[in-house]
């Protein structure tokens, strides 16, 4: 009996935190998560939708934002930044796409256009939409965005 409990907690889908780092694509994000104090946001019951940037659309941003930005002092203007990525509740692609808009966590909108069977989030494309997790969905994305400062 133990034993099909153990299986079958291996199969069930993993939260978003560790849905990320399996894919190995996130080293970036779930880095700054961690030192902005989000990963137990992003291991909660959700649901969440995650606008995900990949290492590559961080290592895109100008020379030094990273570091800049992961520096205790900058804390706040990180949790900003990260928090704007993330949407209260599951809005999969197929809810996304008749949307105009999203209310991020953050407090700020995030513009939604969808044309020619693709999805912008602002500035950033969605390259691949509803990646399942056990407390919401990643939609990722290949630019960081940011919220109005």
């Amino acid at each position: 009996m133990i034993g099909a409990c153990a299986a079958q907690a291996e199969t069930a889908p993993k939260d978003i935190v560790d849905t990320a780092a399996a894919a190995g694509d996130f080293n970036t994000l779930l880095a700054a998560a961690t030192a902005a104090g989000l990963v137990e946001t992003l291991k909660s019951d959700g649901p969440l939708t995650v606008f995900a940037p990949t290492d590559a659309a961080f290592a895109a941003l100008p020379a030094g934002t990273v570091d800049n930005l992961l520096k205790p002092e900058n804390k706040a203007q990180l949790v900003k930044v990260l928090t704007y990525h993330v949407v209260a509740g599951k809005a999969e692609a197929k809810d996304v796409v008749g949307m105009d808009m999203v209310k991020s966590v953050e407090g700020s909108e995030i513009d939604i256009t969808a044309a020619d069977g693709k999805v912008m989030v602002n500035d950033a494309n969605v390259v691949t939409a509803d990646i399942a997790a056990s407390n919401g969905v990643i939609h990722v994305i290949d630019k960081v965005i940011l919220p109005p400062m």
